[in-house]
């Protein structure tokens, strides 16, 4: 225990001795949470991030855990991501998307050290909660993210909206244009009404089968 605490007082020393524009980018002069402001309790934190930058915040404050030996503060850490089907230049592609992109969520107990090992972190923006004072997520939305996650079936991932009119590329109505009426995500379906002599028809198709005008 004594090692790891000075661990952290190294850490920051070297912090403090940084440039100036380091010491800007990871915004030292924000103040240290008090451990007797925190339950001590384990729960899922999320910390904010610059976008783009997700997986490389996870990666890297996973090191830092095992470099301060924080393992037994900080349990996981993950980017919750869902796969979509996207569907583009007529071909369909499954990929994983980033369910909240700019957001990580952490398995943590927060107190002095650990909230100083995470906050610090390279390309985290701070902790989503009140002040410096992390906000724990509540056991529904941990289940709902979690239940998206483990969604083995794709969602189906659409350039289109409603209104939006489209070219039909494919069928018995290939070249005509028609306006978006309903879509549906989940089975990769779309219904349009097509003109046809002097009235709307509705016409039920796939994806591929549309392109956007």
């Amino acid at each position: 225990m004594e090692a790891k605490k000075n661990k952290i007082k190294e850490a920051e020393v070297a912090e403090k001795e940084k440039p100036a524009e380091e010491a800007i980018e990871e915004k030292k002069d924000e103040p240290i949470l008090k451990t007797t402001r925190q339950s001590g309790e384990r729960n899922w934190y999320v910390i904010h991030t610059y976008s783009g930058y997700e997986e490389q915040v996870a990666d890297n404050l996973k090191q830092r855990v095992e470099s301060f030996d924080m393992d037994d503060k900080v349990f996981d850490v993950i980017v919750p991501k869902e796969k979509q089907i996207e569907i583009r230049n007529g071909k369909r592609k499954t990929v994983d998307k980033r369910i909240f992109p700019g957001y990580v969520m952490v398995d943590m107990i927060v107190d002095d050290d650990s909230w100083y090992v995470v906050r610090n972190t390279p390309n985290v923006t701070g902790f989503i909660g009140f002040g410096v004072r992390p906000t724990p997520m509540s056991l529904e939305e941990i289940e709902r993210i979690k239940k998206r996650m483990g969604v083995e079936e794709p969602k189906f991932k659409i350039d289109f909206d409603l209104n939006d009119l489209v070219r039909i590329t494919d069928g018995a109505l290939k070249g005509f244009e028609a306006k978006v009426e309903e879509i549906d995500h989940d089975k990769g379906k779309i219904k349009v009404m097509v003109s046809m002599f002097g009235r709307e028809t509705p016409v039920n198709l796939d994806f591929l089968q549309v392109k956007k005008i």
